[in-house]
């Protein structure tokens, strides 16, 4: 009979470097599920969530799936009409993170990303939570680089999401992602292989 894998979260604020540290873990053979990749899936040409998001938000999607930037504008500083994205997007999401840990049975540990963990409940299904934290000027300039994005839209999506000091205050694990990247590989590796020896018990 497989065993359940050993649940490792991966939260962080935007622009903390979750895919890079996602990327690592995926090098070095550990099954990841990635919460932004299949919110973007359901979201784009064909999504299962095209239907709902338009009737809700009209004038919000179109052939090439959800228009980003429209739905952004629709509910980025919004609290009511971002509860209501939430109430299509998250049971989704949640859906196809079932099926992820299901396939992934025989596995002993697998990571799941997942950016808005603490703020959803989400770490209660978790055994263990890293949270990667950098300061916030190299969080800004990181995200400012990205198509699209002003001050105004990071303000927005900043005040929604848990302030850094209390994700680390939660944190079984904090990664410090402004430092060079070969240095955030050694710790990882020094992670996963405590974390691989203490499975093995």
């Amino acid at each position: 009979m497989a065993h359940r894998p050993f649940r490792l979260g991966l939260t962080g604020s935007i622009g903390s470097g979750k895919s890079t540290v996602a990327a690592v873990f995926r090098q070095a053979g550990v099954p990841v599920f990635d919460a932004d990749a299949e919110v973007h899936r359901l979201q784009g040409p064909g999504g299962a969530l095209l239907p709902a998001i338009e009737a809700r938000f009209p004038g919000t999607t179109g052939p090439m799936g959800v228009n980003r930037q429209a739905l952004s504008a629709r509910v980025i500083g919004k609290p009511a009409e971002l509860r209501a994205l939430e109430r299509i997007v998250h049971p989704a999401v949640g859906t196809a993170r079932q099926a992820f840990l299901r396939r992934q049975a025989g596995h002993r540990l697998v990571l799941l990303d997942i950016p808005l963990l603490f703020e959803t409940g989400g770490e209660r299904a978790m055994d263990r939570v890293i949270v990667l934290s950098t300061p916030l000027f190299v969080q800004r300039r990181r995200v400012l680089r990205r198509k699209g994005m002003t001050e105004g839209r990071l303000r927005k999506i900043r005040a929604a999401q848990m302030p850094d000091h209390l994700k680390c205050a939660r944190a079984d694990f904090i990664l410090n992602t402004a430092r060079p990247k070969w240095q955030t590989r050694a710790e990882i590796s020094r992670l996963l292989a405590c974390l691989r020896r203490s499975l093995v018990r």
